[in-house]
């Protein structure tokens, strides 16, 4: 990453419209192959009861990423909902455009990954090439026991395991 602060900052609910508006961006870079379309209102389809857990739940998290006290983007955490799989899920990651190439997102993903003594989750769309290439490169230098998971739930998800180091 080049010599900018890096910065991650947990959000609270007063923050909701600020991801909530991050989160459009987000929507619309994934449209392609989630094949969403925009409601009535031209913005994209949020679920707000699944939305508001971010600030609800135990395990639940959304922060905003700065780059030198700007907001270059946001990640959320979910406690992983899949059966018999006790993780947390690095659920959703973006980077604005002008913070891209520059390290930040790897940095951020590394470092969650990277915390605590729990499992993480990592799921992406397999048709989406982008995520595909950031994450293998992420994962390839995970100094943590990664491993491919077929949960069964989605065949669109690649799906895996981060696993807390064993001593």
């Amino acid at each position: 990453m080049h010599s900018a602060s890096l910065e991650r900052v947990l959000t609270g609910p007063e923050h909701a419209d600020l991801i909530r508006n991050l989160y459009q961006y987000y929507a619309y870079e994934s449209s392609d192959w989630e094949d969403e379309d925009v409601e009535v209102d031209g913005r994209f389809y949020i679920h707000e009861p699944h939305f508001q857990r971010y600030w609800q739940e135990a395990g639940w998290r959304a922060e905003l990423i700065l780059v030198d006290g700007f907001i270059a983007g946001f990640l959320l955490v979910e406690r992983s909902e899949l059966p018999g799989l006790d993780a947390l899920e690095l659920a959703d990651l973006f980077v604005l455009k002008k913070y891209r190439r520059l390290g930040i997102g790897r940095a951020v993903a590394t470092q969650v990954l990277l915390e605590g003594e729990c499992d993480w989750l990592v799921r992406f769309f397999g048709e989406d090439e982008v995520a595909q290439a950031f994450w293998k490169a992420v994962l390839d230098d995970m100094p943590r026991p990664v491993r491919s998971l077929d949960p069964g739930d989605d065949p669109q998800l690649e799906t895996f395991l981060v696993t807390r180091a064993t001593h």
